[in-house]
């Protein structure tokens, strides 16, 4: 149990911070609000930072693309409504089209009975 000279007896940080939004927040205890793009973890390359890309960042163009599909699936709801309306009127208009032909056609046994 005893530490081994310069294995384990000095502290060294981490070298990558978290790279999931989320878990940006929590490390940084922020607020839905802030911005966490300016909390990522860079670190020194050379001359250079690097970041990592962030996931699960909710972006303009992310919540762009959520009412897109959302409008989409309310269209195609719309769609189908009606559809299922005409063909209503059609099942309609079908069976009292059969309705007056059968009329017809006992008519005119009737009448030939007589």
């Amino acid at each position: 149990e005893q530490e081994i000279p310069g294995l384990t007896d000095d502290q060294r940080p981490r070298r990558l911070g978290p790279k999931r939004a989320s878990h940006i927040r929590k490390l940084f205890a922020l607020e839905k609000k802030d911005d966490v793009r300016k909390f990522v973890v860079r670190r020194e390359v050379k001359k250079t930072t690097k970041a990592p890309k962030i996931q699960r960042l909710i972006t303009p163009n992310m919540l762009q693309r959520k009412r897109y599909y959302k409008s989409i699936i309310r269209k195609r709801m719309v769609l189908g409504q009606k559809m299922k309306e005409d063909y209503h009127k059609r099942v309609v208009e079908y069976r009292q089209e059969q309705k007056e032909a059968r009329a017809a056609e006992v008519a005119k046994k009737k009448k030939e009975k007589k």
